[in-house]
C-alpha cells in the first residue's frame, strides 16, 4: 500500500483546501496551514493530535497495568497510520471483523491479525490460505461458532490447498439473546471437536464480545467473562490444546467492559500453556462526546485516567432564518448519527476569530448536508461563524471522512490521517 503522503490532493477528499490541488500529502502536511484560516472548505472533520497522543499512551499503561495484550480494533478508524500509532504503543496486533479490513491490514504490513468473527467466504479463505502460506510470520486467529461454519472453512480450505492451518478461537455467546457464538459449553465443545476432525483449522483458545449483551451491567458481565474463562480451562484441561500452538488465547474486550475483562483475566488459572490474555478495545484511539463519553472503565475507576475526545468537526453557519433557529452545513454525510445527534461545543466568531462556547445553541437533527440548531435568546450565533461539534460514536466518525486533519490546539495542522473503508 502506498504511504498516504505520496497521494495526490484533490477532489477525492472533502473539505481540502482547493489551492491545494496537486500537491501530495506530504507536500501540504508540510506547509503546517492552520484549519480556520488555510483555505479548508467547510465542513471539515478535525482530529486533535494531543488528544490522540494521550488516548494512545494511557490505553498502552492500562495494559500494562493489568497484565494484557491488546488487539485493537482497527475497523474504529481502519486508518493504517493509527495501526502503525497503537502498535508503537504496544499493541499485540490489529482486530478485523470483516475481511475487506484484513485485506487493508494485509497491504499495510499487519503481521497479527485477529478477525473477531466468523469466516466461511470461501473466496476469502483462499486469500487467506494463499497469504498464510506466503508468509510463515503472519498470525491469524479467527472466531469459529458451529460445526457447519467448520465445514465450510474445512472444504473452502482444502478446495485451495491451503498448507498452514487457519487458528481458531471458540465463540462463547454474550448471553442468551447476545449475537454471534455458540450458546451452551456443550456446544462450544461439540464445535472444538469438529475443528479437531480437520487438518485445515487449529484450535488456540476461546473468546467473545460483551458489547452486544442485552442489558449489560457489571455483573451480568463478570458472569459472562467467568464462564469465557471457565471454558479455556476445561478445554485445556481435556487435552484440547495441542502443545504446538505455544499459547492459549483468551479473548474479549470492547470499550465499555474492559476493567471487568481485566479482573475475570486476572483470575485466569494455571493452563499447560501460557493464557495469551488479548484485549480488543478500538474506541479508545479517538473516544468521543456520546456514545463511550460516559461508559468507559475510566469513568468508573477514575484514578487509572481518563480519555479525551479527539474528534470536532467544524461546520459553518448558512442560515438564520429565525431568532431560535439556525442552520450549518454539515449533515448526515459528515458527521456520527447513528447513536446520537452531535453536539454543538463551540462558536468561532466569523469576524474576530475569537472562539466561545456554544451557549444556548442546540443541534436537534440532522438533513442530508445540514444540521439543525435551536438557539436560544441571547445565543450568540451568526451566518458564516464556525460551529464545533462534539461526536458520537467513533466507528462512523471516520467511515464518513478519507483524509482527516490532524490538529494541534492552536489550529495548526501537522498530519492528515487516511481511512480504507
Amino acid at each position: 500500500m502506498p504511504a498516504p503522503t505520496h497521494e495526490r490532493v484533490d477532489h477525492r477528499f472533502k473539505a481540502l483546501p482547493p489551492d491545494a490541488e496537486g500537491l501530495t500529502v506530504g507536500e501540504l502536511a508540510a506547509q503546517r496551514r492552520n484549519l480556520f484560516t488555510g483555505g479548508f472548505l467547510t465542513p471539515v472533520l478535525a482530529l486533535s493530535a494531543e488528544s490522540l497522543a494521550h488516548n494512545l499512551r494511557l490505553m498502552e499503561e492500562y495494559a500494562e497495568r493489568h497484565g494484557l495484550l491488546f488487539a485493537p480494533h482497527g475497523k474504529t478508524s481502519m486508518a493504517p497510520q493509527l495501526f502503525d500509532r497503537q502498535l508503537e504503543h504496544g499493541a499485540w496486533g490489529i482486530t478485523a471483523a470483516m475481511p475487506h479490513q484484513a485485506r487493508v491490514y494485509r497491504a499495510h504490513g499487519i503481521a497479527r491479525i485477529f478477525l473477531a468473527n466468523e469466516l466461511v467466504d470461501a473466496a476469502a479463505l483462499r486469500w487467506l490460505a494463499a497469504e498464510l502460506d506466503a508468509d510463515p510470520d503472519f498470525r491469524f486467529v479467527c472466531y469459529v461458532d458451529s460445526v457447519r461454519g467448520v465445514e465450510l472453512m474445512d472444504e473452502a480450505l482444502r478446495a485451495a490447498g491451503a498448507r498452514r492451518p487457519v487458528d481458531v478461537v471458540v465463540e462463547l455467546a454474550a448471553g442468551e439473546r447476545g449475537r454471534t457464538g455458540v450458546r451452551t459449553e456443550a456446544g462450544c465443545a461439540a464445535v472444538a471437536d469438529a475443528v479437531a476432525s480437520t487438518t485445515t483449522l487449529r484450535l488456540v483458545g476461546v473468546a467473545g464480545y460483551e458489547g452486544t449483551m442485552p442489558g449489560a451491567d457489571a455483573e451480568l458481565v463478570r458472569e459472562w467473562l467467568d464462564r469465557l474463562v471457565s471454558l479455556a480451562a476445561d478445554f485445556d484441561e481435556a487435552g484440547r490444546f495441542s502443545p504446538e500452538i505455544g499459547e492459549i488465547v483468551v479473548s474479549a474486550g470492547g470499550s465499555e467492559w474492559f476493567d471487568t475483562v481485566a479482573e475475570a483475566f486476572a483470575t485466569i488459572p494455571e493452563l499447560s500453556l501460557p493464557a495469551l490474555k488479548l484485549l480488543r478495545s478500538g474506541a479508545y484511539v479517538s473516544h468521543d462526546d456520546g456514545q463511550y463519553r460516559d461508559r468507559t472503565p475510566f469513568n468508573r475507576i477514575p484514578e487509572e485516567g481518563a480519555l479525551r475526545p479527539a474528534f470536532r468537526l467544524w461546520s459553518q453557519v448558512v442560515s438564520r432564518p429565525t431568532p431560535g433557529q439556525a442552520f450549518t452545513n454539515a449533515g448526515k454525510r459528515d458527521a456520527a448519527h447513528d447513536l446520537h445527534l452531535p453536539e454543538a461545543q463551540v462558536v468561532r466568531d466569523a469576524r474576530t476569530g475569537e472562539i466561545r462556547a456554544a451557549e444556548g445553541v442546540t443541534v436537534t437533527g440532522l438533513s442530508d448536508q445540514h444540521a439543525w440548531l435551536a438557539t436560544e435568546a441571547g445565543a450568540d450565533v451568526e451566518v458564516g461563524d464556525w460551529v464545533g461539534m462534539g461526536l458520537s460514536h467513533p466507528c462512523t466518525s471516520f467511515d464518513k471522512w478519507q483524509l482527516i486533519p490532524l490538529v494541534e490546539a492552536d489550529g495548526t495542522v501537522v498530519d492528515y490521517i487516511r481511512t480504507y473503508f
